[in-house]
């Protein structure tokens, strides 16, 4: 077994106050490329601001605001998420469900994902960057 010890030992990341997590399932098990990008960028962001319970109420207006998506891409890939039974939305809260048994592949799924960077994946900080209109980072 390969020993990984920390490159930055002072930096190693906790869970203070808030709660955030992706089980490793949802790129090995094909929930990743079962997503087109709005998808994406909304399922990332409702996992960054949910609870320990995948609680959370931010209303459609702050989400596009914060996400840069339009109103009729953030309506398909909610109901694209619910679909595929990522979250559940009951017209005020969201909550992030457990990964279904299986990835859940619908006609949106094979939309692209947008700006394809090197072997057809999207590094997530540039997902980031993108949804969140933020500048600067190591190609800027």
């Amino acid at each position: 077994m390969i020993t990984k010890d920390p490159l930055k030992d002072h930096r190693i990341r906790k869970i203070n106050g808030s709660f955030a997590w992706i089980s490793h399932r949802f790129i090995r098990q094909g929930y990743w490329d079962s997503l087109n990008y709005q998808e994406l960028v909304l399922y990332l962001f409702l996992v960054m601001v949910a609870d320990r319970q995948g609680m959370s109420y931010y209303g459609y207006d702050k989400i596009c605001s914060l996400t840069a998506i339009s109103l009729d891409e953030y309506i398909q890939a909610r109901n694209g998420l619910i679909d595929k039974d990522l979250i559940a939305f009951d017209g005020r809260l969201f909550q992030v469900l457990s990964l279904p048994r299986k990835a859940v592949a619908t006609q949106t799924s094979k939309a692209p994902k947008q700006p394809v960077g090197h072997c057809g994946l999207i590094p997530i900080g540039e997902i980031f960057q993108k949804s969140l209109n933020i500048t600067g980072g190591p190609n800027d």
